[in-house]
């Protein structure tokens, strides 16, 4: 499994980064690692978009799944016969929300590998991660912008960082919440299971963000 890992994820971005570093002029590794991220965006941007998808599907089909639920309250097993046959009928899937949460940890923790692993090496890049195409840049330049030190912890940097992916998010789930306002007023006060996961998502990023 970490063999996997390295292969598809750790060693295509400890590439991703440095050639992007290479490429900046300056050589600015703050710039590299903010580009590298944006390219991550990007990347996932299909399984993001996929996960609104279900989402919208899943509140479309809220008021079916409350009538089953309700139908079926004083019978769990039968209950759960019944959605598990309903999502299928209409191939939807309850837990599809979790899964742009796990790609997006997933790639946060092969970049969190990626840095401790420069650092510890002294700002040294490891000339056996790379391919053939990326040039060793030798020493990396631990400034950022020019005046930032990124062998020092920047509370500010980290808190600017958490504060942007939430607003970000929340920008996300705003829109979705007024393109589906009108669905949402026909089904139960209750919140479903993929608003709960939109909101724990909102909180989650942040808070790993701030602190890894």
């Amino acid at each position: 499994m970490a063999e996997i890992f390295n292969a598809a994820i750790y060693q295509p971005l400890y590439n991703v980064l440095i050639f992007l570093y290479n490429v900046i002029p300056g050589q600015d590794f703050g710039v590299a690692i903010i580009a590298t991220t944006i390219f991550l965006k990007l990347l996932l941007m299909p399984v993001s978009r996929k996960q609104i998808e279900s989402q919208k599907k899943l509140q479309e089909l809220q008021p079916k799944i409350k009538e089953i639920q309700n139908r079926y309250k004083d019978n769990k097993e039968k209950q759960t016969k019944e959605l598990m046959a309903f999502y299928k009928e209409n191939k939807a899937n309850p837990l599809s929300g979790c899964l742009p949460l796990i790609v997006q940890l997933i790639f946060l923790i092969a970049i969190y590998r990626i840095l401790i692993n420069i650092s510890m090496a002294g700002l040294v890049v490891d000339v056996s991660n790379l391919y053939s195409f990326v040039a060793d840049p030798g020493k990396i330049n631990h400034m950022f912008i020019g005046f930032i030190k990124l062998t020092e912890p920047s509370r500010g940097l980290a808190i600017l960082a958490a504060t942007a992916q939430y607003f970000q998010t929340k920008m996300i789930m705003k829109k979705n919440k007024k393109e589906d306002k009108s669905k949402k007023k026909r089904t139960s006060s209750k919140p479903d299971f993929s608003s709960m996961m939109s909101k724990q998502m909102l909180y989650l990023g942040p808070v790993l963000t701030l602190f890894i």
